[in-house]
């Protein structure tokens, strides 16, 4: 049982790296699949740079959009801004408003840029967009002491068509792939020492130590897994009392709920001050010495916004 808690304990400490991992396995195969599958270059010099680049950008954007979608992070930020725009910048702290966009952006990032770094290094997106490139730079770098046959049957290398000897064309193809696996590995290089320059500065930047920085990370993963939790407890003993009250016909019997200004302040964005000992909004609210606590005895469904409110 011993060894089971501590394996256990293993992979919840590195869910993070398995969580990427896995990712990075689906971009793998999602790419082999869009390559062998779906993907058929035209070979024509009026489509070629379009198609491959929409295969090598399309998938990356829809891959950003799905990462910001499904960021809990930024619709706790964002949810409300409309009707209060104060709520981006809480106290006027735009500075910390700006790096958390700037977090949820990178998180969001980390998909896409997986895809563009497969679909460079194996070539397939980009030797079609480049060969349908009609610029004299393009053709000066792969067509350079070559026959005027060379420019003309540029777009039609990818595919096994081109007029061009078998050695012209498998020099050409080796260009292409060596010049988008150099991308594929300059994204990498960038993206590491990004990381790691973010990751220095946002330590060197830190108010707290080290181990309290790390304390303070997994409270915050605690407190999300036990407030689902109990959200989920909490909304359900409440279903349970109001079917109750229906199915009998019967008053409801008085039952505690946040006021909707307290939801408010538990939802904004959280800066940490080393005035204060306290790790999120909620410990923030809950040690708050004015806070309202008179309980909620009957929620009422506000219909315009569908929430419940005093």
């Amino acid at each position: 049982m011993d060894n089971f808690q501590t394996v256990l304990r293993f992979f919840m400490n590195q869910k993070a790296t398995i969580g990427y991992s896995f990712m990075a396995l689906l971009t793998i195969g999602g790419e082999r699949v869009f390559s062998m599958v779906s993907f058929q270059c035209p070979c024509n010099r009026n489509q070629n740079f379009a198609y491959g680049l929409t295969f090598l950008l399309g998938p990356a954007t829809v891959l950003l959009v799905f990462g910001l979608f499904f960021s809990s992070r930024l619709w706790r930020l964002y949810t409300g801004c409309c009707l209060n725009p104060m709520k981006l910048c809480p106290r006027g702290n735009c500075l910390g408003c700006l790096r958390a966009l700037i977090s949820i952006f990178t998180g969001a990032c980390v998909a896409p840029v997986m895809w563009l770094v497969v679909a460079l290094l194996n070539g397939t997106f980009y030797e079609c967009a480049i060969s349908g490139l009609n610029d004299n730079v393009v053709m000066d770098l792969f067509c350079k002491n070559k026959s005027l046959t060379c420019q003309e049957e540029l777009a039609r290398v990818p595919c096994d068509r081109s007029k061009l000897s078998k050695d012209e064309r498998m020099d050409l193809l080796l260009m292409f792939r060596a010049q988008s696996q150099i991308l594929g590995w300059g994204i990498v290089i960038v993206a590491a020492f990004g990381g790691l320059l973010g990751t220095c500065c946002t330590n060197c930047r830190s108010k707290v130590s080290y181990l309290q920085l790390t304390f303070w990370k997994r409270y915050v993963e605690k407190e999300k897994e036990r407030f689902d939790s109990f959200a989920l407890d909490y909304a359900a003993k409440l279903a349970e009392r109001n079917l109750q009250s229906f199915f009998e016909n019967k008053d409801p019997e008085p039952f505690p709920f946040p006021s909707h200004k307290a939801w408010e302040e538990i939802s904004a964005h959280y800066t940490f001050s080393r005035s204060e000992q306290r790790y999120s909004t909620l410990q923030q609210y809950v040690e708050r010495t004015d806070r309202d606590f008179p309980p909620e005895k009957r929620p009422v469904l506000d219909l315009e916004h569908g929430i419940e409110m005093r």
